[in-house]
């Protein structure tokens, strides 16, 4: 395996840094995570209403989404997506959860409608108005380089751009904390299109060897983030930052270890 790829646009959000040049900078060791936080994602392309009653998952996803898809300047309903997440809504789950325990007949239908896991997704092609394929994928703590391998995979099989979009929740203080103990929540997007022409950057994408080790936590700055499994694309975003040429590591199953050079 051996694909050829360039990274047309990234968009970045965590409750520190609200977009990529801000986590660039911080990555680069030019400027600090928001101490005092960066308030809620609010991304322009739901309307007001979806905004109010979305999820966090939703707007995470779509906040990074959108800043991926101006940077490549891409139309998002012309852009095959691949929506990636570890668990899904951790907090909407627990809550149903308990309900169903305590007082099933008291299950909202809200809560339901947002409690799948393509949710995020299914707001996106609805607010884009995006009628090519969607994929919701979930591979736990593997969902990054499994999100990174399907989009890649895509982009050469359709010979277009791709949208590839990486998010989990914070899970809060529910039940399901010592499952999925997500600190806070993360989202990272790119467009990725085949290699052709000098648009963007030029990647590489190939199975590593058997026994190589994933590439380690990038920023000890960013180490609150860590708990987060989406968040594992810090380690190919501060490559991109840095711009070095050279290759990081990225588990995409507990059998297979992919390798995401860096080129000229």
């Amino acid at each position: 395996m051996d694909i050829a790829l360039r990274v047309l646009g990234i968009g970045a959000w965590s409750p520190v840094f609200n977009d990529w040049p801000a986590l660039r900078a911080i990555l680069r060791g030019e400027a600090a995570p928001a101490e005092a936080g960066v308030g809620k994602p609010a991304p322009a392309v739901l309307p007001a209403a979806e905004r109010r009653r979305a999820p966090e998952t939703v707007l995470l996803a779509a906040q990074a989404a959108a800043e991926a898809c101006a940077m490549a300047q891409c139309e998002a309903a012309n852009l095959p997506c691949v929506f990636a997440s570890s668990q899904g809504d951790i907090a909407i789950t627990d809550t149903m959860c308990a309900t169903i325990a305590a007082a099933p007949l008291e299950l909202s239908p809200t809560k339901f409608h947002n409690s799948v896991h393509n949710a995020p997704v299914g707001y996106w092609t609805i607010a884009t108005q995006c009628r090519c394929a969607s994929t919701a994928l979930s591979a736990r703590h593997y969902s990054v380089g499994a999100g990174l391998l399907e989009a890649a995979v895509q982009a050469v099989d359709q010979d277009g751009p791709v949208l590839l979009v990486c998010y989990d929740s914070a899970a809060g203080s529910t039940a399901l904390q010592q499952m999925a103990p997500h600190a806070c929540g993360f989202a990272a997007a790119f467009v990725l299109a085949p290699a052709r022409g000098d648009a963007g950057r030029a990647l590489r994408l190939r199975r590593a060897p058997a026994g190589t080790p994933a590439s380690a936590w990038p920023t000890p700055v960013l180490a609150g983030l860590a708990s987060n499994p989406s968040a594992a694309a810090l380690i190919l975003l501060d490559a991109l930052a840095k711009a070095p040429v050279g290759g990081v590591h990225l588990p995409a199953s507990p059998g297979m270890m992919l390798t995401v050079d860096l080129l000229e």
